[in-house]
């Protein structure tokens, strides 16, 4: 395991934008159906379950790879939102679906995250995702500096040391799991509850 920090921060403090009742349109990649991501995350749900008060596990239905965002519901049109989903369904038939690694792990101050190997197919996806935000809007929101593309099994809840858990995983041994990415989605998220919880506005076919 890779650890990145000693000190653990709660993942669910608000940020600039948010509140309850708030909705975003972003980009993920999902995992409906991909029985070894949960195989995976079913594994790490169970090892971590003694740090239940310092962790948030994320249910499989909620397993995701952040790729971008574009808004809130209310400030972009939903018609430019159609507009990108249609140059989108464009530029996405020309990237080929894939095999993702997911795994091992890293403990970061906020989560901890699976990397994902290979990351450029990950990285094509979000440019060809980037690239029809800013036909349609002329601007992209959020930058491509600083994106890895990873997947979290559990978010951090509380502040604290991050030894309890970093003892926790040292002993378990994981075997990464593999996931095909036929498509990306264009979800309407929000975190109400202390979990990123969505509902599907479109899914694209990759090539």
């Amino acid at each position: 395991m890779t650890t990145h920090t000693e000190i653990m921060r709660n993942h669910w403090w608000w940020r600039p934008g948010w509140s309850v009742g708030r909705r975003f349109y972003t980009w993920h990649l999902t995992f409906e159906g991909q029985g070894d991501v949960h195989r995976l995350a079913a594994e790490y749900r169970a090892a971590l379950a003694p740090q239940g008060d310092i962790l948030t596990p994320i249910p499989d239905q909620w397993l995701h790879l952040t790729m971008q965002g574009i808004g809130f519901v209310g400030e972009v049109k939903e018609q430019d939102v159609q507009a990108i989903v249609d140059v989108a369904t464009t530029r996405l038939a020309a990237v080929p679906a894939f095999d993702l690694k997911i795994g091992p792990e890293v403990l970061d101050p906020e989560a901890v995250l699976l990397h994902v190997q290979p990351d450029a197919p990950v990285r094509a996806v979000r440019d060809a995702i980037c690239a029809s935000i800013g036909d349609v809007l002329g601007d992209v929101p959020e930058k491509a500096e600083g994106f890895t593309p990873h997947v979290s099994v559990a978010y951090s809840s509380s502040d604290g040391p991050s030894e309890p858990i970093a003892q926790t995983l040292a002993g378990s041994d994981f075997t990464p799991a593999h996931a095909r990415i036929a498509s990306a989605e264009l979800i309407v998220i929000h975190r109400d509850h202390y979990m990123y919880e969505w509902e599907s506005f479109a899914r694209v076919p990759l090539g």
